[in-house]
């Protein structure tokens, strides 16, 4: 039986130079990646929010084909999941939705009528929460 000397043991191991090399490959890599997969998250948002918007334009206009109008701006979105107990009551109510959605940011869509682009309005405002703003934090609405 052959005894290993502790110095051929030890250089079968990785040196610290060795492990902090591939460490800084390994964020070099991430710190090309992680971005990209961010712009996707936006993205996908962003298309989730025009969804959102585009249904909901769609159970309005059921909402004004059986009531021969749409919800006041003081009855809001909220008019088609529950019937409206403010202003001119529907004639002929049925609910729209099952629930209203939040935005992919958690806020609620808003509403206006009349709207400010169209006959109605529905829209998010994006990311930051706020009307305006450029990019993620742009505002995406049925106008578009």
């Amino acid at each position: 039986m052959h005894c290993r000397s502790w110095r051929q043991i030890r250089s079968r191991g990785f040196t610290l130079i060795e492990l902090m090399v591939v460490l800084v490959i390994i964020g070099v890599l991430a710190a090309l990646i992680v971005p990209n997969m961010l712009d996707r998250a936006d993205d996908a948002r962003v298309t989730a929010a025009r969804t959102d918007v585009n249904n909901l334009m769609q159970a309005l206009k059921l909402y004004k084909l059986d009531n021969l109008r749409y919800p006041s701006s003081e009855q809001g979105l909220q008019a088609l999941v529950a019937k409206p107990t403010v202003g001119t009551p529907p004639p002929n109510w049925r609910p729209y939705l099952d629930k209203l959605p939040n935005d992919p940011w958690k806020s609620p869509y808003q509403y206006a009528n009349p709207g400010l682009k169209g006959e109605i309005d529905v829209y998010s405002f994006g990311a930051d929460g706020v009307a305006g703003g450029e990019g993620k934090n742009a505002d995406i609405g049925s106008w578009q």
